[in-house]
Order: structure tokens, then sequence, then C-alpha cells
């Protein structure tokens, strides 16, 4: 049945596959598919996930952490092969039972705090470290206005455009153009801002930035879905600045390295339990 012709039927079944390249992991319930104990390394943190752009907030956060010398920032990072089925063991569902990357457990405290969803990482580490996070009211609020806006406009982008414009099984004109629209809003809305001040939140490099940039400054780099020329990215100077002058700095380059899988082999470092261990 074409999709012009396609009526919905009075109830949904899940008689099909669903989600392009992602159809074997896509399911409509919730909770593990098979039991597997996750690893435990030596330090406090101990983060397992993925080098997407969810995940690569939080490694960001952590090396930035590191740079600034907070030793209780120190982590072993695991990977989970979320086209593999990782995300669905028993030990991943009981830290996460969204079974999505990235999850975090902090094992310096008695009982230990499981932490997911990545603003939510972002939050705890700010808050557990005090840094990259303002304690004034205003600049504090500003930061979580757009460590929020990024967690509530992202799925737009990702499950949205992305999916529509770069992974599903078919070229659909009604939703890329409604999803394009949504991207390019959202582009303007960071280029307003940034047209504003040096960081989203003000003068400082914040989490809001590091919950940002691997989404929106990439996409203008054209490192996510190598969609910048199609949604015209040049035309949005502010980001292009802002994305460039992020990419630039050493934790975020070693952030994205780790939990990585793909790309040359100098990049990919797949599991990170020592500072060593990116070089």
């Amino acid at each position: 049945m074409s999709n012009a012709s396609y009526v919905p039927p009075k109830v949904w079944k899940n008689d099909a596959p669903s989600g392009g390249q992602f159809a074997s992991i896509n399911r409509p319930v919730a909770g593990p598919t098979h039991e597997k104990t996750l690893p435990i390394g030596k330090h406090p943190l101990q983060l397992y996930s993925l080098a997407t752009p969810n995940g690569v907030k939080v490694t960001i956060l952590l090396e930035e952490l590191l740079a600034l010398g907070h030793a209780g920032a120190e982590y072993d990072a695991w990977l989970i092969r979320i086209n593999e089925g990782d995300q669905f063991s028993s030990g991943f569902v009981q830290i996460n039972p969204n079974s999505k990357i990235p999850a975090l457990v902090d094992r310096s405290v008695e009982p230990a705090i499981r932490v997911f969803e990545s603003g939510s990482i972002l939050l705890y580490l700010a808050e557990k470290l005090g840094a990259f996070l303002p304690t004034d009211p205003a600049g504090r609020t500003e930061t979580l206005n757009w460590l929020f806006w990024q967690m509530g406009a992202a799925p737009y982008l990702g499950g949205g455009f992305g999916h529509f414009y770069a992974y599903a099984p078919e070229k659909l004109e009604y939703p890329i153009n409604r999803f394009t629209m949504e991207a390019k809003r959202q582009l303007d809305v960071l280029d307003r801002r940034l047209g504003e001040s040096r960081y989203l939140a003000g003068d400082d490099y914040t989490i809001a930035d590091i919950a940002v940039w691997p989404w929106y400054g990439q996409l203008v780099r054209n490192n996510v879905y190598g969609a910048a020329e199609f949604l015209s990215a040049h035309e949005y100077t502010h980001v292009q600045r802002w994305a460039e002058e992020i990419a630039k700095r050493p934790a975020v380059l070693r952030g994205q390295r780790v939990n990585r899988t793909w790309g040359d082999e100098a990049s990919q470092v797949p599991e990170r339990h020592e500072a060593g261990d990116l070089g």
C-alpha cells in the first residue's frame, strides 16, 4: 500500500518492521531482552555509552572537568553497541529503564546513584563537581533554559529530520519538508541567541553549550547527516562561529573519541579507562 493511500487501522499492531536501518532494535515494549551484567571499572564514575551526539555530551564534559583538575571526574567508559541491542541487557535496563545511551553510575557514594538521560547526567556532574554551571540565579537559569531547550528540540532534529532525511527506507517529501522547516527554525533560534552572546548562557562556556554543540554545532559543520548544504548551514553565521570555537577545545577533541567505533582508526577509542587511552 502506498503512503498516499494509507489509512491507519482502528488498533495498531506490530506486524511490520519500522525504523529503516534501526528496525531490528525498535520495539513497542520496554524491559530487557537478555541477561547480562555490566562491567565495572576502578573509577568512581562508570559510563555506559556510544559516541553519538547524546553520548559525547557526557564524555566531553568529563574531559573538560578533568582538564580543570577535578579528580572526582575520573571515569571508565564502557561501549554499548546499540545496533546490537546491548542497551536491552538486564544490567543496562537496571540503570536506565528507557534503554537509551548514555547512562552513568556514580559509585563514589553508598548506595551508588544511577543517572540516565544526557541532560540529567550533565546537570548531575556539573552540580557534583561545581563547574560549567553558574551559581548565580540568573546565570544558572539561563544555562538550564538552553539545556532543556536542547532536550526538547533535538528529537525533532534526530528522530524527525535525521530519520526521514538520512535513515528512512524511502525518501518522502512531506516529512522531509516538515522536519526540515523545524530544523531550520531551531538553527535560527540558536543563531539569533549567539548573535547576542559568545555562548548560549552568556560570556561563559557551560553545560548548555556542551549539550547543544554535538547536535547543532556538528550539524552546521556537516558532521551530522551530511546535511549542511541541504539546510544552507552557511547562513547561520553566529552558529558557525560558535561551533568552530568549541570544536577547537582539547577536551572536546578528546571527548568525541571515547566510545567511538567508526571513522579513521586514530579517532576510535571504544573504551576509556585512564587518560593514557586517549594518547
